[in-house]
């Protein structure tokens, strides 16, 4: 029987850091948050996955493919050493066997997600990429991919920067990098992971702190 959480895609959903419950993977050493989940140990899942240092997890190909971003530490595998702030799309039919040194990592990970015709393989370390004046000052944006109607991003928020009222043509996915995330239905500190159905609103702003946030919209 599959495993169904946040499965509702027409629900909004909030988790916080406080609302994480870390439970154990097939691998000692590998714990994961489910954020969303279909399926069981292989199906669409989104995820923060740590990794304690010197673990490992076993080969394995992303028959759905994989999507990540490393959040803490340095993720490894055969193909190279991603440091906090790669983004990372490993496509359908790809494979890797991670093996973290001594740093540890954790990355927040999207799998079983890609289109079966989107097979960009890359990473981009995002501390080494330019940043682009958004729509509205105080706001600078990171386009990291798109295919379709999917678009990813990161985007920077100044202090108290306001944004216009909007609406979520095929949802939008946010998790907050740095800082503290507001609009109108509440406050969203670091670590808070947010999913806005198709068609949904709000208006967000920052305060004094500001905030960085990794945002995915039209995919929902």
């Amino acid at each position: 029987m599959e495993t169904l959480i946040n499965a509702d895609f027409d629900q909004r959903v909030v988790i916080r850091p406080t609302d994480y419950q870390w439970v154990g993977s097939p691998m000692p050493g590998v714990s994961r948050m489910r954020l969303d989940r279909i399926g069981d140990e292989v199906g669409r899942v989104t995820s923060i996955v740590h990794y304690e240092p010197n673990s490992a997890f076993s080969a394995h190909t992303h028959s759905g493919g994989e999507e990540f971003y490393v959040l803490e530490g340095t993720f490894s595998d055969e193909h190279g050493e991603y440091p906090a702030g790669s983004y990372v799309r490993n496509p359908i039919g790809s494979a890797h066997t991670p093996k973290i040194g001594s740093d540890g990592a954790t990355i927040f990970v999207k799998l079983h997600q890609f289109h079966e015709q989107d097979q960009a393989q890359f990473c981009i370390n995002t501390s080494k990429q330019s940043w682009y004046q958004g729509l509205v000052d105080g706001l600078t944006v990171m386009p990291l991919h798109e295919f379709e109607a999917e678009h990813v991003a990161l985007v920077k928020w100044a202090p108290n920067t306001q944004f216009n009222a909007h609406q979520h043509w095929g949802g939008e996915e946010i998790l907050v990098l740095e800082g503290t995330f507001y609009d109108e239905h509440g406050e969203y500190p670091k670590g808070t992971w947010i999913r806005s159905p198709h068609l949904s609103k709000h208006t967000p702003f920052t305060k004094e702190d500001g905030a960085l946030i990794y945002v995915k919209t039209g995919h929902l």
